[in-house]
């Protein structure tokens, strides 16, 4: 079980809107008591149900202990708004409003995995959402910057991730197809957006061997492509069928 500042995480969590009260004088401190004691029990059931959901992603054919302990560790209803917050740990993608989406865990879990991660790579992610991609990734890498073309998912997801204590993980709003030129070089990029086709700009910014998965194509269904850069050349693969949300650019959105 994954330890945590409870005051902190009570702050962020009513700041996220999944809890709420309101106090004066010296009730303050039964409040505060009181919210802390539901955080933690907020956080024992999901425990359980988290647990679950891995066990059935093993089942599933993921097979990267360190992928799936990441996953164990990493509590989705916190990146979820409240009213589905007891949907968090199904294996579907969730709504997280502004016509937005949370993965599914099994699709977050097989596109990091496919990576192949090392602890000391530096990771570019293209769409933040709700952040639970980042934070899957924060665990397994040195650095994940993370561009989001919506700012008030941004700043969710940021609130998101203190509530964590995650530090390693910057977030910028900007256009994604542009990537985030001043960082790259990337030993690996992850699209969580569907573009029609394969933004050149962003293989761009691979680093010899480095590797990058997107879901590619029109309408309601993609294809995750693995492209991996080598010797100066791209080689393209293409993976599983998948549904994500269109990738835009600025002047679209």
């Amino acid at each position: 079980m994954q330890l945590f500042n409870w005051r902190k995480l009570l702050g962020s969590m009513t700041a996220l809107g999944m809890l709420s009260f309101s106090s004066s004088g010296c009730a303050q401190d039964r409040v505060t008591a009181d919210g802390e004691e539901e955080a933690e029990a907020i956080q024992l059931k999901y425990d359980r149900q988290n647990d679950q959901l891995v066990a059935d992603l093993r089942g599933k054919g993921i097979v990267n202990e360190a992928v799936l302990k990441a996953l164990r560790e990493t509590p989705r209803h916190l990146f979820v708004p409240e009213s589905i917050r007891d949907s968090s740990y199904e294996d579907n993608a969730l709504p997280i409003g502004l016509k937005q989406t949370i993965s599914q865990p099994y699709v977050v879990a097989y596109m990091t995995e496919v990576l192949q991660l090392a602890p000391g790579d530096r990771v570019l992610e293209v769409g933040t959402g709700s952040g639970y991609q980042a934070a899957i990734l924060s665990k397994l890498v040195s650095k994940v910057y993370s561009i989001e073309i919506l700012e008030p998912l941004a700043q969710r997801a940021r609130l998101a991730l203190d509530a964590l204590s995650v530090d390693n993980v910057l977030i910028r709003v900007g256009d994604g197809y542009k990537g985030w030129p001043e960082q790259a070089p990337y030993d690996a990029i992850i699209v969580t957006a569907a573009p029609k086709e394969i933004p050149q700009a962003l293989v761009n910014q691979l680093k010899e061997g480095g590797k990058m998965i997107v879901p590619v194509g029109k309408g309601d269904l993609q294809w995750l492509v693995l492209i991996t850069r080598e010797n100066g050349t791209t080689k393209e693969k293409q993976l599983i069928p998948v549904r994500f949300v269109p990738m835009v650019h600025g002047s679209e959105n």
